[in-house]
């Protein structure tokens, strides 16, 4: 018998890095936030996704779920924006890491939510709810979209205002940044709306949408122009698919990384 055939088999890559975690921020009891050292060759366009989870436990398989990467491509760490569920595969464990712990994290990004899947405009619209702000923290921290956009818009619609996760960083705290803070301060616009409590924006974005005041507040023709809005949406599968239908019916477009169009969604997450 030769010494080839006594060789072991060669050791077959992990699909996965395995990523230590530097820090972890818990908004309240539905909400938290993580950063993760970022693997050296690892490369993503802002606004894209990638699979995060545990190892299974006892020996199981690993337990993944698609989350936006809330940094910017240029970033040093990766963030991750997560709700908690109780009872959750992966979030029932997930919201339990603590510095020092390990994740799990896929090699290939992917995403529609990218500046790239956009024709040019004059205004950006950037839509979500919950932890569908993930992806605009991404985004609205890229330098390409002030120079492609004069004006940004983050809507962000929760249910309490406890909710309002990076509240703080989109009113003041993105104007420090070093490589975006001045364009932020001049361009971007932070308007949050808020569901069960009383708000000075109250009520669905889709509603205020569709009764003009969002519009009014920002003191915008109302309506969505094809020849000047640009739309990204993130979050619950019924403001995505209301919000579509309200952008099809100004004859907004629906773009792709393959075509690019007037408005893009995550397909990934609403099935």
């Amino acid at each position: 018998m030769s010494d080839a055939s006594l060789s072991a088999p060669p050791v077959k890559a992990s699909p996965f890095h395995e990523l230590e975690v530097l820090w972890v921020r818990h908004w309240n009891d539905q909400l938290f936030s993580f950063g993760v050292k970022r693997p050296e060759d690892f490369r993503f366009r802002s606004g894209e996704f990638v699979m995060i989870g545990l190892p299974g436990e006892d020996g199981g398989k690993p337990v993944l779920r698609a989350y936006s990467i809330a940094s910017p491509f240029w970033a040093e760490e990766l963030e991750f924006f997560s709700i908690k569920v109780e009872d959750g595969p992966l979030t029932s464990r997930l919201q339990k890491i603590v510095a020092g712990d390990s994740v799990l994290m896929g090699k290939k990004p992917t995403g529609t939510l990218v500046l790239d899947a956009l024709t040019g405009g004059e205004r950006l619209w950037l839509i979500g709810t919950g932890t569908g702000l993930a992806p605009w923290l991404s985004v609205a921290r890229d330098p390409e979209t002030y120079s492609r956009f004069k004006q940004v818009i983050v809507c962000h619609t929760v249910r309490n205002v406890a909710d309002l996760a990076y509240r703080d960083f989109f009113s003041h705290e993105i104007h420090d940044d070093p490589l975006i803070g001045d364009e932020a301060k001049a361009q971007l616009t932070y308007y949050p709306t808020v569901t069960r409590e009383r708000f000075e924006t109250p009520g669905r974005i889709t509603d205020r949408i569709k009764s003009g005041d969002v519009f009014a507040d920002l003191q915008l023709p109302i309506g969505f122009a094809p020849n000047s809005d640009r739309v990204m949406l993130c979050g619950s599968m019924a403001m995505i698919k209301e919000t579509g239908e309200l952008l099809e019916s100004y004859g907004l477009k629906e773009g792709s990384n393959a075509e690019p169009g007037d408005y893009v969604l995550e397909r990934a997450f609403v099935g």
